[in-house]
Formats: structure tokens, sequence, C-alpha cells
């Protein structure tokens, strides 16, 4: 089923970490398998925040190999982080398997990413000018009060509560999906795409990688890769609706804009609130409810419909 959610603030910014955690708390009953955020921040000129993760979850419960394991893949991941003259500002160990990294780097993205993830168990989540993307199993509370989220402040975000159907239960196939190497480019989607195998073919003899076997995964590289040729979010959007078959509802986030795209059957659920100050869309109304100490009104978008809203 999955829960999807989204805000951005069109003035000021906002503690988007304790509203997308209000959200996905309130859609918790459409997927409490792991939940997801694409988080917004202030971009530094110049600078990358990198999130990566060396091990799943339940790798920790192996025991002392592992642990020793995890300390030689962050070891080589160090190593070869400099080895590509990479200047590391700050670094965070988050969980015992999650980092998040402040970067600088002016050389090849994507042979960058390819290097470092080519690290047994290594997988980058992220690397963005403002985006930072956290993913782990369990509910918006435990995932949100692991990686200190509540406080984050940001101009916008979108978030995902997982029910898995298509694929296993861990980090890996947890929404949202970063377009690699796309810098500030993020998905959530509710539904299921039909001509997923045969999209992700195409994409992959253009040259891009997946990480998962989640479709989900698939709309973010599809929308980086327009984007990459010239188009810009809304025109690559309305593309989507034409060339991915089945029932979805997706949003994606990018450096200054927020996207909805709803298929033509329009079977997946969307609710908009809108003002002069700020979007907020979910699966569900009482999402919206959540941040909001007064009455709103919301509208649903209607079928084959695509919107983009900017700061």
């Amino acid at each position: 089923m999955c829960g999807i959610a989204g805000i951005i603030h069109r003035k000021k910014g906002g503690d988007v970490g304790t509203e997308m955690t209000s959200m996905l708390r309130a859609l918790k009953h459409r997927g409490p398998d792991s939940t997801g955020f694409a988080l917004y921040g202030q971009p530094v000129e110049g600078q990358y925040v990198m999130r990566y993760k060396i091990a799943e979850q339940e790798e920790l419960s192996s025991g002392f190999h592992i642990h020793k394991d995890l300390e030689e893949r962050k070891a080589k991941v160090d190593e070869r982080l400099r080895g590509l003259g990479v200047d590391i500002l700050s670094e965070e160990a988050v969980t015992e398997y999650a980092y998040r990294v402040t970067i600088k780097f002016d050389g090849d993205m994507r042979k960058m990413a390819d290097y470092i993830e080519d690290v047994d168990g290594v997988e980058i989540l992220s690397i963005g000018e403002g985006l930072e993307l956290i993913k782990d199993l369990g509910d918006a509370d435990v995932v949100a009060d692991q990686y200190s989220l509540n406080g984050f402040a940001g101009s916008h975000g979108i978030g995902h509560t997982r029910m898995a159907t298509e694929s296993d239960v861990d980090i890996r196939s947890a929404h949202p999906y970063w377009a690699y190497p796309f810098k500030d480019v993020s998905v959530v989607h509710n539904g299921q795409l039909t001509n997923y195998w045969n999209f992700r073919r195409k994409l992959e003899h253009r040259g891009h990688r997946f990480m998962s076997n989640c479709d989900s995964e698939l709309i973010a590289v599809y929308l980086a890769d327009k984007m990459d040729q010239g188009k810009d979010l809304q025109e690559s959007m309305q593309d989507s609706l034409a060339e991915l078959d089945g029932a979805f509802t997706y949003l994606v986030a990018t450096t200054d804009k927020l996207g909805m795209a709803k298929d033509t059957m329009a079977a997946k659920p969307m609710v908009i609130y809108e003002s002069e100050d700020m979007v907020v869309l979910a699966s569900e109304e009482c999402a919206i409810r959540s941040i909001f100490p007064h009455e709103v009104d919301s509208f649903d978008p209607y079928e084959g419909e695509v919107r983009v809203w900017e700061r």
C-alpha cells in the first residue's frame, strides 16, 4: 500500500525534519516496514553532503566478525576518498553502519561514487548540495530519532512509509531513491510499474546503474535522465505519464522544486493543501492535518495530472 508525503516552503524555510516526521507518523498504517526522508537543507557553495551506509541493519546481529568487517569497510572508504583527492570537511557516524560526510570535490562524481561503492557492502544513499537522504527499517519516530532528524531546518522534503510487496525488507529497497549520480533528484512512489524491466534495461544501456530491484528507483533515474538531456522537470514528468505503465502516484524533489504526478487511472490517492507560503501533499489528509493546529482545505488532483511547485 505505502504512504508518501511532501512539503515545500515557498518563502521562508521551516523545520522540515519535524514536519515530515509528523506526516509520516500519520501514514504509519500504510507501511510499517521502513521509513525514508529526502530533506533539502541550505546549500553551501562548493560543498556536498554525502550520506552512505556500509551494511544492512540485520547484519549487525552476526556478532564480532561483522563488526570487524564494518571497521575494514569504513577504512577502505576513507582510503579511497583520500586517494581521489576528496577534501573531507566533516564526518559523523550516525549509526554503526551509516555516515554523514561533508566534502569538497571537483572531479567526476560518477567515478567517485562508483569507486566508493565498489567496496563490499557500501551504498551511497545521496550526494547533494541541499539533499540529504535518510532511510532505515522502522516507523517514522524510530528513524527520525535514530538519525536526529527533528529540528532539521530546510526548504522542502519528501518521505515514504513502506509496505514491502515487490522486494525485500531492507534499507536498499526502502524509499526515497536518489537519482544517481545526479546531485539533488529524489523520488518517492506509491504504486507499481508494469514495464519496469524493459525501461531499466534501456537506462542501463545508457550507462545508469540501479542499486535495487524496486520499481520506484526507475522513476528517479528516468526523470534525471530526461533532465540530463535538456528537458525541464515538468516536461520530464509529463513524459513519464505516457511512457511508464502501471498505477502510480509519485513525488519528486530537486534543488528548488517539488513535483507530483498521478497516472491516468488515478488509482493511487493524493491530497494537496496549497497556500501562498507552502504546499503540503500526502496519500491521506490525516498526514496534512498532523502539522496544522487549525482546519485546512485540501483537494485531490485529477487523473493524468502533473504539478510542479518552486521556491
